[in-house]
C-alpha cells in the first residue's frame, strides 16, 4: 500500500514539479512498509522503521528488512535516509545498491539492535552507503544538500530529489 492509498484526508498533495516528486511533508507511518528497489529493478525489501535524531530533528536512518521468507529469517539494515530516493511513479523507494552488496552490508537481527546513536556506527553505515552525516552523498556524485532542495535526473530517465535528511523529499 502506498502513501497515496493511505491519504484519506488529502494531506499528501503533490508539490510543484520543480520542487521534487511527491508531497512536501509525509507522515512517517505512511512510509512504513514501503518497498525498496534498486536501479536493477530488484526488490531489496521494505521499510520497517524510521529512526529520528532527536537532537537535530532530522531523520537519521530507515531500517530496511531484506531476505528471509514471509518475515522469517530476514536481516535488518540501517540505511541513511539520504541514500534513499522516492520513486513516485512506482510508489516505492530506490536504493542505489545491488543485492550482493546489500548482503554484505552491516546488518543486525530484529532482537539485537546496534547503538545507532554511536559515532562509530554512524561512520560505518555512512561509509558503506557512500553518504555523510551532513547530508552530502559522496559515492555516486549526486548531491543531497543539507537543508536545500535539488532536482536531478537519474540514469533511468526519472528524477531524484535531494532534500537533505530532513524528511521532506
Amino acid at each position: 500500500m502506498s502513501y497515496l492509498d493511505r491519504d484519506k484526508f488529502g494531506i499528501y498533495r503533490d508539490r510543484d514539479e520543480n520542487d521534487g516528486p511527491g508531497p512536501r511533508l509525509m507522515g512517517a507511518d505512511t512510509l512504513m512498509g514501503e518497498d525498496v528497489y534498486n536501479r536493477q529493478e530488484e526488490d531489496l525489501g521494505d521499510i520497517k522503521e524510521i529512526m529520528l535524531d532527536m537532537q537535530t530533528g532530522q531523520i537519521a536512518y530507515a531500517v530496511l528488512s531484506f531476505g528471509g521468507v514471509l518475515g522469517m529469517g530476514d536481516k535488518l539494515f540501517a540505511v541513511p535516509w539520504q541514500a534513499l530516493q522516492l520513486d513516485t511513479v512506482n510508489k516505492r523507494f530506490v536504493l542505489d545498491c545491488t543485492k550482493e552488496k546489500l548482503e554484505n552490508a552491516p546488518g543486525f537481527d530484529k532482537d539485537r539492535w546496534p547503538d545507532m546513536a554511536s559515532p562509530e556506527f554512524g561512520t560505518q553505515i555512512h561509509n558503506f552507503y557512500g553518504t555523510t552525516a551532513s547530508g552530502m552523498r559522496t559515492s555516486t556524485g549526486s548531491v543531497m544538500g543539507s537543508g536545500t532542495s535539488t532536482m536531478q535526473s537519474d540514469s533511468t530517465g526519472g528524477s531524484s530529489y535531494g532534500g537533505g535528511n530532513k524528511g521532506n523529499y
